[in-house]
């Protein structure tokens, strides 16, 4: 008998094979725990905390449709508006945290809502775990044909010169074109009336019209109407000039240092959303955001496509929520 033949060899060998079989079967149910961290094949709800056909909305419904095959399952996009957004915020938070609902948002209900409307049922950095940035839309501060401002210094230089007078429209108390009025005038010294609306439409309705002065509309929005001759844009929010306006200064051109403002759209899921599932969303989202029809839809929407690591909403989010707030305390504003 041979010494690999001795029954004591043979035991080593068996215990050795069980081990590495052991040990592959581990591996193999930690793979598997891994890939059942997804939810595959049950549907998604991705909550529009808006009403049917604003930017936030169409967008968010063409980024849907090209989810379902990378995710292996459909992406059901539904509207909760209210509330300035915080109805569909608060539903999304409430959720449980398996990636099957996302909440397809704007910076109101997460950066600015907060400080006006008192208690809501969420936090609204705590609450929600970023997933990705969607793009950002710039603003461009207009008047009607009919006023007589032809530059930014003019309108402030007559808001200073009376109190109270200039009004502006926004399109609701809480929303960023608000609060852009107001940054302004905290750092102009002027004092304007702010006019809200129930939604950016009807303000710049008015603005054509000449009921209100001024207003900071978004640049998809106004801009057929600059180019027509209807409005007179004074200045743009963005960090650098507008292609499509190459003659109209930016607001720090204008004297004005601290005024870069964009409205973003972002994706967040629940807090406590495992973070495989965070990174397999802001894979498949980031994809989706390459796609030419996405591309497309952005430009005549205004916004300029942004994507980037969770890490990076996280940073936005929590800057423009203290940025915000300050101005909001500051100025005394509530709903």
């Amino acid at each position: 008998m041979t010494a690999s033949d001795h029954p004591r060899s043979g035991r080593r060998r068996f215990l050795a094979t069980a081990a590495v079989l052991a040990t592959g079967a581990l591996g193999a149910r930690a793979a598997s725990g891994a890939t059942d961290a997804w939810p595959a094949g049950k549907p998604i709800t991705w909550v529009v905390p808006y009403p049917p056909g604003g930017s936030t909305d169409v967008l968010g419904r063409s980024i849907a449709q090209q989810l379902n095959g990378p995710l292996a399952t459909t992406v059901i996009v539904e509207n909760k508006p209210g509330a300035t957004g915080t109805i569909g915020a608060a539903l999304v938070a409430r959720a449980a945290p398996d990636g099957l609902t996302l909440l397809g948002t704007s910076i109101g209900p997460q950066a600015i809502a907060p400080h006006i409307m008192g208690k809501l049922p969420y936090d609204p950095i705590e609450s929600f775990a970023p997933v990705i940035t969607l793009g950002t839309i710039p603003h461009i501060l207009v008047v009607g044909a009919a006023q007589p401002y032809a530059t930014l210094k003019d309108l402030v230089s007559a808001a200073l010169a009376s109190p109270g007078k200039l009004a502006f429209a926004s399109g609701g108390t809480g929303t960023i074109l608000q609060m852009q009025g107001e940054l302004l005038q905290q750092q102009s010294g002027a004092k304007f009336l702010h006019v809200p609306y129930k939604g950016d439409t009807p303000a710049l309705q008015d603005t054509l019209g000449g009921q209100v002065q001024f207003m900071f509309a978004p640049a998809a929005a106004a801009l057929p109407h600059v180019k027509s001759g209807a409005l007179r844009a004074l200045a743009v929010t963005s960090a650098q000039r507008l292609a499509a306006l190459p003659d109209t200064p930016t607001m720090a051109e204008e004297g004005y240092k601290d005024f870069v403002v964009e409205q973003w759209q972002a994706v967040f899921a629940p807090a406590g959303t495992p973070a495989a599932i965070i990174d397999r969303l802001n894979t498949a989202i980031g994809q989706a955001l390459r796609h030419p029809g996405i591309a497309e839809l952005a430009g005549k929407l205004g916004i300029t496509l942004a994507g980037g690591p969770p890490s990076d909403l996280d940073a936005l989010r929590r800057a423009d929520f203290e940025k915000w707030g300050r101005l909001i305390r500051d100025a005394h504003i509530k709903a």
